[in-house]
């Protein structure tokens, strides 16, 4: 696969739950490769931009499959650690404001209010349940793609509409957009 098998907005598909993994077949495991595949394509398309995730509606398989890159700081690593079933089982921390963006929003960032701490459960690639404590800018990112599998994007965070979405310019930097005039009337969003 490709970044061009990455769905977007407005594709309802995005919107809908995914639903449970139950044995992990060999299609479970193709789905899997599939994913990591279409994020280095779509990494390797990015001069300022590194795909630190995604979740597998994002390919348009509504299964509850996330994969996280591990080590998102470095764009030429390219191996993930993968989440059958992923839970947030507790969020705690404060509730701070970042950018997020989505490779299923393209060229769009918000400002979105995430907790700083998750505790997640999911089961890896050979039917074992495991846990995982995450804090930060990982947090952020569990908390991310967990909602991908619900059918929820990052701008559903966002409740102050006027000053929070931006794109990212030929130079790597965040410029506002205009609410009114970029975002409402746009259909990319809805």
């Amino acid at each position: 696969m490709t970044k061009d098998d990455i769905i977007s907005l407005p594709n309802p598909d995005l919107r809908l739950s995914s639903a449970r993994v139950g044995l992990i077949t060999e299609e479970v495991k193709q789905i899997i490769s599939d994913m990591q595949s279409a994020t280095i394509s779509w990494d390797t398309s990015r001069d300022h931009e590194v795909g630190v995730a995604l979740a597998a509606v994002q390919i348009d398989r509504l299964y509850k499959i996330i994969i996280v890159r591990n080590n998102y700081d470095d764009k030429n690593d390219h191996t993930f650690t993968t989440f059958i079933n992923p839970k947030i089982t507790k969020a705690e921390g404060p509730i701070v404001e970042d950018y997020e963006g989505c490779l299923s929003v393209p060229n769009i960032y918000g400002k979105v209010p995430r907790h700083t701490k998750v505790k997640v459960k999911a089961t890896n690639l050979e039917g074992n349940e495991f846990r995982v404590t995450a804090e930060g800018f990982l947090a952020r990112i569990f908390q991310h793609e967990i909602d991908h599998c619900e059918g929820i994007l990052f701008i559903d965070h966002i409740k102050n509409k006027k000053d929070a979405f931006f794109y990212l310019n030929e130079e790597g930097k965040l410029e506002p957009l205009d609410y009114e005039k970029d975002i409402r009337n746009s259909s990319i969003l809805w």
